[in-house]
């Protein structure tokens, strides 16, 4: 429960129509198995202490006082197990019978859940034997005590206030008004479903995406448990159908036609966090009534698998999707404000690095869908102190393929005569040695623009401005920043789905062998003719950094969590203390920094984390990171 996961079952038993002892037999059982796995939410199908199928055995007495004794007992046989247990059963009161969702937890009944919506076309006909549930909470006896029952309850937990649970039944799931709505306006972040949904073609992927589709619009958890093997035959098969979702994922499904149980870590921290930052998510009006329970606090043991690289799908036919369309809002992103601003040419500086290259691909693809000549696109190599072989030929392939305006300007001689200007020693690789050469590079650009009547093209990523990692008033600022919210971990899977879809071999010869070069803004000399500054050696490997952005800024983690998270998924690269060393270094930069961003050139937004002081960050450039980095270092002591 620590971080706020918290562990979750659904659950399939096994069950025979009509034999209440032998199911709560095999109820408690389950609920004792997954209890013992570390389950704290677990849930069984509708109706499961009777069977879904019983249909006129309903009115029988013999059944409707062995459902409630059966209930009892489960109650009792479970009171040790440190866990919110919901159990189906048909439920009298005040002489109507009622399909009803039971709370169980440390040995009692903590309320019952009527179901709203009650099918009565094709094969069910459930308004034959129950009444809908009634919105106001009302008290009934159980047990020798007073139990509520109603629809609109939420059951809280009081030690983990993020838990808040909230059940409903099966049909109400499939309404166009489902009572999972009101749940969660009014503060639930899990909901479970005890259903009875039999199986018919088709039915499975329908299911799935009703509760996907539930869990992301309400921003919850969302526990599904289906009745299964056992049931009756005699019209329809059940097929055991158990789903979890969190927030539009999947992340644990069943197989159908087989009994069992599935788990998952729900994140209910995070779900709080997107509702809070969600301002057309608004609070519930119809009052609830609140049962409090309270669970034990221990390791949560985390099985869900916690993705290294959160900007880029691990699906190929996924990511190759996601490029496509990434490429395709940087270029008419550009395509409207070429067209805007009646530019008929733009200008960018080619370094043979993976960030120009990108932005010159899409500059091609902005001309094409404009209709304009790709001549009118000035690209410029200046050559400087830290220019390789292999980064320069790369660039000029590069350029001469796209069949771009080919220039070059050796930057060396003019930084020279300005470092005697100003009284730099050019022996000292310090960062005016460095900067001078990045500020001189960008003035070239823009005097290129002026003189052409063009539009400066900027080329620095997202994780570059996440770290600061750009020459203020250097590479840092253009008139248009066409990649300003792509995380370097995805330039990379850019590039390549260009290379690879370009039917071109001579381009896709030379973006190949940008992929294969170290990153570098090769700001420092060479050393035997080879890249001597590289940037990961320096600030630490992008793919950790843009896991602790999106933490970070996406899921506003805090340091201790996204630690956590890292470790585990990058624990086959890299170990404890490297992960630790870059996650401060990430800090550190990504507050220091601040002042760059709040000046960034406009840029298209293409995913769901961006810097830009116009959209989704609006910080401080003085804010103060002593909080943040007392947290790290509260983790090592």
């Amino acid at each position: 429960m620590r971080d706020g996961f918290v562990k979750a079952a659904a659950v399939t038993p096994r069950l025979q129509v009509a034999d209440t002892k032998y199911n709560a037999q095999e109820i408690v059982s389950c609920i004792r198995e997954a209890a013992a796995c570390g389950a704290k939410i677990i849930v069984l199908p509708e109706l499961c202490i009777t069977g879904y199928t019983c249909a006129d055995l309903f009115w029988q007495e013999e059944l409707l006082d062995g459902a409630r004794e059966a209930l009892l007992w489960i109650a009792a046989q479970t009171a040790d197990a440190d866990a919110v247990a919901f159990v189906g059963l048909p439920y009298v009161f005040c002489g109507k019978l009622y399909n009803v969702a039971a709370v169980i937890k440390g040995g009692e009944v903590l309320g019952l859940v009527p179901k709203t919506c009650l099918p009565s076309y094709n094969e069910f006909y459930e308004t034959r034997h129950f009444m809908p549930g009634m919105a106001q909470t009302v008290e009934t006896e159980l047990g020798g005590r007073m139990v509520p029952m109603g629809t609109r309850q939420l059951f809280v937990c009081e030690n983990m206030p993020e838990l808040v649970l909230a059940a409903e039944i099966c049909e109400d799931l499939w309404t166009p008004e489902p009572p999972s709505i009101r749940h969660a306006r009014a503060g639930a972040t899990v909901v479970v479903n005890l259903s009875a949904s039999d199986e018919t073609t088709g039915k499975e992927a329908y299911r799935r995406e009703l509760v996907k589709g539930q869990s992301a619009r309400l921003l919850c958890g969302y526990i599904y448990a289906c009745a299964g093997d056992g049931e009756s035959t005699q019209d329809v098969v059940y097929a055991g159908h158990d789903l979890i979702a969190e927030n539009g994922h999947i992340l644990s499904e069943s197989e159908r036609f087989w009994n069992g149980t599935i788990y998952a870590e729900l994140d209910v921290r995070r779900l709080v966090a997107d509702r809070r930052r969600m301002t057309t998510f608004l609070p519930a009006r119809e009052e609830y009534r609140a049962v409090r329970f309270t669970l034990e606090k221990t390791e949560t043991a985390l099985t869900r698998r916690i993705d290294p690289m959160p900007f880029v799908p691990g699906n190929q036919a996924e990511r190759e999707k996601r490029c496509s369309e990434i490429l395709s809002i940087q270029a008419m992103g550009l395509k409207k404000r070429l067209a805007h601003t009646h530019c008929r040419t733009a200008v960018i500086g080619i370094s043979g690095g993976l960030d120009s290259t990108l932005a010159l691909l899409v500059t091609a693809r902005a001309f094409d869908l404009l209709g304009l000549e790709r001549s009118g696109i000035k690209a410029v190599t200046m050559p400087g102190f830290g220019t390789t072989d292999r980064t320069y030929d790369n660039a000029v392939q590069l350029i001469r393929a796209l069949e771009a305006d080919f220039r070059e300007v050796d930057i060396r001689e003019a930084v020279r005569l300005h470092f005697r200007d100003i009284g730099q020693d050019p022996s000292v690789h310090d960062v005016t040695y460095e900067n001078g050469q990045a500020r001189e590079r960008t003035q070239i650009l823009m005097d290129i623009a002026n003189r052409e009547g063009g539009m400066v093209i900027g080329t620095g990523d997202l994780s570059e401005l996440a770290l600061g990692w750009a020459t203020y008033n250097g590479d840092h600022m253009s008139m248009y920043a066409v990649n300003a919210s792509v995380p370097k971990t995805l330039v990379r899977h850019l590039v390549r789905y260009y290379a690879d879809t370009c039917g071109d071999a001579a381009l896709e010869r030379v973006l190949l062998d940008v992929l294969d070069t170290p990153v570098s803004p090769e700001l420092l000399p060479p050393e035997d003719g080879e890249i001597s500054q590289k940037t990961e050696d320096i600030v630490g490997p992008y793919e950790l950094h843009d896991f602790f952005l999106y933490h970070m800024l996406r899921l506003t983690e805090p340091p201790r969590k996204i630690f956590r998270l890292a470790k585990l998924a990058f624990a086959d690269t890299y170990d404890e203390e490297t992960v630790f060393k870059w996650l401060k270094v990430f800090y550190q930069r990504f507050f220091s920094q601040q002042f760059k961003r709040s000046c960034l050139p406009d840029g298209p937004k293409v995913g769901s984390v961006a810097v830009s002081p116009r959209g989704d960050l609006r910080m401080p450039s003085d804010a103060c990171v002593r909080i943040w980095m007392e947290e790290l270092t509260e983790l090592k002591s």
